[in-house]
């Protein structure tokens, strides 16, 4: 299937690894140009090294920036050019008992994971407005729905990216810009993949055996009962970023193997 992504220019935050990675290999592909980002200059430029490897004739480039910090941001945003598409992919998540929570962490996760969307986005809208055309997709979580007693902090700011991405999506009526959310369930990523080797450890268990209790006892209403793959979730996000999808607008979609229960 032809996507109609060749040449369309997309920039995804938090692509030097993981799901961001597999999106930039996804839109390489199709014959996108891609723009990723890292915290570092140094893992940008690997992952450029690694991309041009995979894909030689490919154009794609890198602008490192931490989002935590907003004067990397601002940074950042000087040099990013107009683009076709935008991937709000940067992230963070810790397990951690609400307890034990401070407020420095509410505050930083929310800084991460809900304004670096929003600040792009406030910086990239308006241009696409302007030229009738563009998509805007927001990396949530399952998370955002089926809170996590372990992350709440984490699954706040997953929700609260549903509400900015609709918020957004009001703001496009009757243009050819959508806005959209798409919310992974557990996925094999790097991250999640350090979780359960620590888990494993932690408790002398085999890693697939680790897997199967963490659906079994901690999301039990999941019904592929195992992580999704990094590449699985890169496909959802490439489509919704096409043309082919320019029927979906304001829309969280659910690439999560069944595990929100309810219909709607």
């Amino acid at each position: 299937m032809d996507l109609q992504l060749k040449d369309k220019i997309a920039f995804i935050t938090g692509s030097t690894a993981g799901i961001g990675y597999a999106i930039a290999e996804r839109f390489l592909m199709e014959g996108a140009e891609v723009i990723i980002n890292g915290r570092t200059q140094e893992s940008v430029d690997n992952a450029i090294n690694q991309l041009k490897k995979s894909f030689p004739n490919s154009n794609v480039s890198g602008i490192f920036a931490d989002f935590s910090k907003v004067e990397e941001v601002n940074n950042l945003i000087k040099k990013l050019p107009d683009v076709d598409i935008l991937v709000n992919n940067v992230g963070i998540f810790e397990p951690k008992e609400f307890k034990d929570i401070p407020d420095e962490d509410w505050f930083k996760f929310f800084e991460v994971n809900v304004m670096s969307g929003v600040r792009l986005s406030r910086y990239l809208l308006p241009k696409m407005l302007e030229r009738n055309e563009g998509r805007i997709l927001f990396i949530s979580s399952e998370s955002a729905v089926f809170i996590p007693d372990e992350m709440i902090h984490y699954g706040m700011t997953k929700t609260a990216m549903l509400a900015v991405s609709r918020g957004l999506a009001q703001l496009t009526k009757g243009t050819n810009v959508t806005v959209n959310t798409i919310l992974p369930g557990p996925t094999k990523s790097r991250g999640v993949g350090g979780f359960i080797n620590d888990l494993s450890k932690s408790t002398d268990k085999p890693v697939d055996e680790v897997e199967k209790d963490f659906f079994k006892n901690m999301r039990p209403t999941s019904l592929i009962q195992r992580f999704a793959s990094i590449e699985e979730i890169a496909n959802t996000v490439v489509y919704f970023a096409s043309p082919l999808a320019a029927a979906t607008n304001g829309a969280s979609i659910r690439a999560e193997g069944g595990l929100i229960k309810s219909i709607l």
